[in-house]
């Protein structure tokens, strides 16, 4: 499976469409409201130093943020073909514990930035119906539209691609058509390349520099781009980029033409450069195809969220939620739990701000602290290539100057609807903090012991027939990475909790690799036909589906003659009767019995409250129901040491 490379994954015309329809549609749908934003924000009236200094700041942006940063230097930092944020730590965790900060950090703005990206794109899609129909409902539309595109989610990233790409390649060649047609009526817009009509109106023009929470929005795209690495492929990004820029510019520039040509005019309400550019015959066309597209803008956000998830569930960031890999194609991902939070986000957002141009202040703001977060990562894995060091200097105080200044810029935006997605960030931040914390308090305090001390008595307590045998074979589900090394609550439960004879203990251990698709076992024969144990290593791309691994495990060794499956009672051993097998699943609760600190209490109460809500650990390892044992054990991570109790007569 390690080598199950789909074709999508090599440059290819069907890779490439896929990539357009997955990827680009937040950042492809920006000139739907860019330049209206910059002109609106820049006081309304249409002159030269917005226009140059809007096109040109939008041009460097996409170069230097989009191109240079994200599709150049960080699809470079790819985890064996997956990318995002957590991908990128991963490769640079080992080296620094501190990153864990902004890792945290960068992934809760990313998730939460996809809680508002489908509203505000699904929202200014059914809006421009009001040119045709100025009295519509759109709030009832826009849920509707949201009901159906989550719903979508579960048949996979390539049937989503494989519908929507054909879509994104006529959306981009509109695009780049209609600016091509308008720049012609004025040529000298391709003037504001030169870099510097975006300086002088960051610092000439009066409340310039504001202007930059704008233009921002010509990028949000950016880390939805590379968190998709894992479905599209480096190769298919980098070339369909070229293509996707070339389309966005030539549409940002063909909207300044068309401006330039209305100097000291000012928008109404409903007016928008984007629709004002096309030809009147070609209007309702135009609304058509923009409202398609800016639906499919949400893609990029909810496939890069559930890419998120998975990768923080093995970082131990998040609870274990089921996972689902709809098709067999590599880097295909449906996440059931957080689709829904997603979808239950997005109709929030909708009933709340009930309005596109309300939305534009919750957007934006945080997906450049995850901007940030990705820099600083990026600046260590490179510094781990052996970069030269004042290359990464450089590059480190270019792209914290940037994106602090849009972050600055944006935080105007917090009072008018921006502490939205701050609120959504710290709650995602609460949650993996607390995940994250609770799997290090849990993993200092359990303990362990020798399994050799104990191989004696397990073969004495499957001999012994005065115990009722509880199963053939009986296997636990452990934790401990080394082989010579058990849990004692398993002993615990073996021996003590109800004596459970069996003829062969088997211990099930899970490694999670960096690797996406790693499929590998090791078996251990501790105690020659009593006492085995296997040890499973798993990318973290792989279904948990232990039941069915298990089996083939056995099936293998039965197979080699290293073990023997049939059942030890002589009635059914003489009909060459399969034993039977049975997991025992120890899900630990918090013991009332603990004297923690105040925050570890917390800590801990939290953890437990959110694992309610939650996969059972049964569920997790994909194991069959009907043969599984699941027991409460108490964690008991430190114990009251002083209790006074005094013995009366």
């Amino acid at each position: 499976m390690a080598s199950n490379h789909h074709h999508t994954h090599r440059v290819s015309t069907a890779g490439l469409l896929i990539s357009l329809g997955i990827i680009y549609g937040d950042i492809g749908t920006s000139p739907l409201y860019v330049m209206k934003a910059i002109i609106k924000e820049g006081g309304n009236i249409i002159n030269t130093d917005l226009i140059y200094g809007g096109i040109s700041c939008i041009f460097w942006t996409l170069t230097l943020q989009t191109t240079l940063k994200y599709v150049i230097l960080t699809l470079r930092a790819d985890n064996n073909g997956e990318g995002g944020i957590f991908s990128l730590y991963t490769l640079v965790r080992r080296k620094a514990k501190w990153l864990t900060i902004p890792a945290i950090i960068g992934g809760s703005a990313l998730l939460a930035d996809g809680i508002i990206t489908p509203p505000i794109s699904v929202s200014s899609a059914v809006e421009g119906l009001r040119l045709i129909k100025p009295d519509i409902p759109t709030v009832p539309i826009v849920i509707a539209i949201l009901a159906v595109l989550f719903l979508l989610q579960s048949f996979g990233t390539q049937i989503v691609g494989k519908a929507f790409g054909p879509i994104m390649f006529i959306w981009f060649t509109m695009l780049g058509t209609l600016g091509l047609l308008n720049t012609l009526h004025h040529p000298e817009i391709f003037a504001a390349i030169n870099p510097y009509y975006a300086f002088h109106l960051l610092t000439s023009y009066p409340g310039g520099f504001w202007l930059l929470g704008a233009v921002f929005l010509c990028t949000t795209g950016a880390e939805a781009l590379y968190s998709d690495l894992g479905h599209c492929g480096r190769g298919n990004i980098r070339i369909s980029w070229i293509f996707v820029k070339i389309c966005l510019l030539l549409n940002y520039f063909g909207q300044g033409a068309w401006l330039t040509l209305h100097l000291g005019t000012a928008l109404d309400e409903n007016d928008n450069p984007f629709y004002l550019i096309m030809p009147e015959w070609f209007l309702i066309i135009g609304i058509t195809i923009a409202t398609i597209a800016a639906i499919i803008a949400s893609q990029a956000l909810i496939t890069g969220s559930f890419t998120l998830i998975s990768e923080a569930i093995r970082l131990n960031m998040w609870p274990k939620v089921r996972l689902i890999y709809p098709t067999n194609v590599k880097g295909q991902l449906y996440v059931p739990s957080m689709n829904r939070l997603l979808w239950l986000g997005c109709i929030a957002v909708v009933l709340y701000f009930r309005e596109s141009s309300n939305m534009e202040a919750a957007y934006g703001l945080s997906i450049t602290i995850t901007m940030l977060a990705t820099t600083i990562l990026l600046c260590y894995y490179l510094y781990m290539k052996k970069f030269p060091i004042i290359t990464i200097i450089l590059f480190l105080l270019v792209y914290l100057s940037i994106e602090l200044s849009f972050l600055v810029a944006n935080l105007i935006k917090f009072p008018h609807g921006g502490w939205v997605s701050v609120a959504i960030g710290l709650t995602l931040i609460g949650v993996m903090y607390i995940w994250l914390r609770a799997f290090y308090i849990k993993r200092r305090l359990t303990e362990y012991v020798k399994l050799n001390q104990y191989i004696e008595f397990l073969k004495e307590l499957s001999e012994d027939n005065t115990v009722p045998k509880y199963s053939t074979h009986l296997i636990f589900m452990t934790s401990a990475d080394r082989k010579n090394e058990i849990e004692s609550k398993i002993i615990y439960s073996i021996f003590q909790k109800r004596p459970k004879r069996a003829d062969i203990y088997w211990f099930l251990h899970v490694d999670i690799t960096d690797e996406p698709y790693t499929m590998e076992y090791k078996v251990h024969h501790i105690a020659e036909n009593d006492v085995i144990r296997v040890d499973f290593r798993l990318g973290f791309r792989v279904e948990q589906r232990i039941n069915l691994f298990f089996r083939k495990v056995i099936e293998n060794l039965v197979k080699n003659k290293e073990v023997d499956i049939t059942s030890r009672y002589q009635s059914l051993n003489k009909a060459n009767v399969i034993g039977d097998f049975r997991f025992v699943v120890l899900e630990k609760y918090l013991s009332m019995e603990n004297d923690l600190p105040f925050m570890e209490k917390l800590i801990m109460e939290a953890y437990f409250y959110i694992k309610d809500f939650t996969n059972s650990e049964d569920k997790w390892f994909g194991l069959d129901t009907s043969s599984v044992k699941v027991e409460k054990v108490p964690l008991i991570i430190k114990p009251v040491r002083e209790v006074e109790l005094i013995r009366i007569k």
